[in-house]
């Protein structure tokens, strides 16, 4: 068997056998792609170009889709040229790049959906301290905390894997590069360094899943104690996505990685990966955007902005 000094390439999980399914595969995975792409777009630029969200609140939701932009296009188009060229490979620095890029833009997600739980609590339960606690060099330290928690965790979890012999094969049974699949690769038994990987992934999920479960207490209790029946419903509207795309992530990546080893198929273990890989980034635009008014608001300007420049630029081509 080769050991990691002669590997050169991977061989990525096939989503079909047959040419027609992978085909197939290649324009589903195409238009969530572009969907996402879209989507996410949308939201930075709105953001970015409407002075009025310029809140805590939105320039948090920006980092997000930034960060779901970076996540899907780690994954995906490796994936749809793949079934497009109907191949398996992925070069061996390839295959580390895309490890450390996808683990440092999830963590990174995962430490931010805790920060936006934070703000959520802060508006909600503190809405008189609102600006003091969270200005801008406080919203901007936040996020680069979450950034950076993803990039230390990527740092030191890749350089770790692809520290140790690889002897057992260049076969992933996965369709990307994942650490526990590069793991049964190693020549020798990788238990501690596995072990380590699941202790500090678990810390830091179980220490922002905590965070977020204990501010949405908080802010419930919050909530019940508001007189008016109306400002009820717009605490519950202003949480109810930032919990719905919380749910998302957490429930299928934890169930991806802590289901039963008796449940456990390459069939269902290629599902839930593309359930918590590609579907948070594609819907979160969409969860965020169907009940917020102002962000609505944003986006129609500014797609009609972007008509209003096309036709005039259409009209002086034609003249």
């Amino acid at each position: 068997m080769p050991n990691s000094s002669s590997i050169t390439e991977f061989l990525l999980l096939a989503f079909a056998d047959t040419r027609e399914l992978q085909l197939l595969h290649f324009w589903l995975f195409l238009g969530i792609y572009l969907a996402a792409l879209l989507g996410n777009g949308l939201i930075i630029t709105a953001i970015a170009c409407d002075h009025r969200l310029h809140t805590p609140m939105y320039f948090f939701l920006l980092n997000l889709s930034v960060l779901d932009l970076g996540s899907i296009s780690t994954t995906l188009p490796k994936a749809m040229a793949n079934s497009l060229w109907e191949t398996r490979t992925i070069s061996y620095w390839g295959c580390a790049v895309q490890l450390f890029l996808f683990s440092f833009f999830i963590v990174a997600e995962f430490c931010l959906l805790t920060v936006m739980a934070y703000d959520h609590c802060i508006a909600i339960c503190k809405p008189l301290h609102y600006g003091t606690l969270l200005g801008s060099r406080a919203c901007v330290h936040m996020a680069a905390a979450a950034w950076g928690s993803g990039f230390l965790y990527a740092l030191i979890n890749t350089t770790n894997t692809f520290s140790i012999p690889l002897c057992q094969g260049n076969g992933i049974a996965q369709f990307f590069c994942e650490f526990p699949q590069i793991l049964k690769l190693s020549c020798s038994h990788s238990y501690l360094r596995e072990a380590g990987l699941i202790v500090v992934s678990a810390c830091i999920a179980f220490g922002c899943f905590v965070f977020i479960m204990l501010s949405y207490v908080q802010i419930f209790q919050a909530v019940l104690r508001i007189p008016s029946e109306q400002g009820r419903h717009k605490a519950f509207s202003t949480c109810l996505p930032h919990l719905a795309a919380v749910s998302l992530t957490v429930s299928t990546g934890f169930f991806a990685y802590l289901k039963p080893p008796s449940i456990s198929s390459p069939s269902l273990d290629l599902l839930l990966a593309v359930l918590y890989t590609v579907m948070p980034p594609a819907v979160n635009p969409l969860i965020y955007s169907m009940r917020n008014q102002e962000l609505k608001d944003a986006i129609r300007s500014l797609i009609s902005w972007m008509f209003v420049k096309s036709e005039k630029f259409s009209s002086s081509l034609h003249q």
